[in-house]
């Protein structure tokens, strides 16, 4: 019997031209029923340290003060079997020749967001994609990447990619989450050692999934995959 998912779609140093080199893109999923139950436990998580249930989780946010916090959401993260989460991860978008390839960037972005997500979808299911607002330029992005994943997967109909719709980080704690993984992996990636707090959850990471977050695990990977991009030579 067919199940749907969401899928909460986030990125980071996206831009070409914004003098950081990893980019990184991610997901987190989870079946559509599960979906409100793991937001009422992450909202049980934030009230146990004190938090506002409106209290936005982010990567940026992490600090000393709340590093217990976001410690037991990462385990409660990896503790759930209806959470997953894959990225993909650009490790020197600065070396990307589009012109040899007669491509814009974004459409090579298109492409990465395909490699993102072709492992995750199964044409026997159902998906909604939700993706994080960024800036004026959402709206066609959210329409182009529609357009490629039901021309790709021959899913005119909307019968598998059912929807994919702009909603804003505040408004969901799973898309708060894949921020907070993304960020995880941007930061193993780019080797920071800017904060002992960000460290340490990198490294509970890392003991706990036995991934280093800087090399690609197998492709089925079903808890946290990632994929390590390199442009063909």
């Amino acid at each position: 019997m067919a199940e749907t998912y969401n899928i909460f779609l986030d990125e980071s140093c996206h831009l070409e031209h914004d003098g950081i080199p990893v980019m990184t893109l991610g997901v987190t999923w989870c079946p559509t029923e599960k979906t409100k139950d793991i937001s009422r436990r992450i909202r049980d998580i934030k009230e146990q340290f004190g938090l506002s249930t409106t209290f936005e989780t982010k990567w940026t946010k992490v600090s000393p003060a709340k590093y217990d916090f976001y410690r037991d959401l990462i385990d409660y993260f990896l503790d759930d079997d209806d959470l997953h989460f894959r990225a993909v991860v650009i490790p020197d978008k600065k070396i990307l020749d589009h012109k040899k390839y007669g491509q814009t960037h974004d459409d090579w972005y298109y492409k990465m967001c395909f490699t993102l997500l072709e492992p995750i979808i199964d044409p026997t299911q159902h998906y909604n994609i939700y993706m994080d607002i960024k800036d004026t330029r959402s709206e066609s992005k959210r329409a182009n990447l529609e357009k490629i994943l039901r021309k790709a997967s021959l899913d005119g109909s909307g019968n598998i990619v059912r929807r994919v719709q702009q909603i804003r980080s505040h408004e969901s704690e799973v898309m708060q989450l894949a921020d907070l993984l993304i960020g995880a992996v941007t930061y193993a990636n780019r080797g920071q050692s800017t904060s002992d707090a960000k460290i340490k959850l990198v490294q509970r990471i890392r003991t706990r999934t036995n991934h280093s977050l800087v090399r690609s695990t197998w492709l089925r990977e079903p808890k946290l995959n990632i994929f390590v991009w390199r442009p063909e030579k």
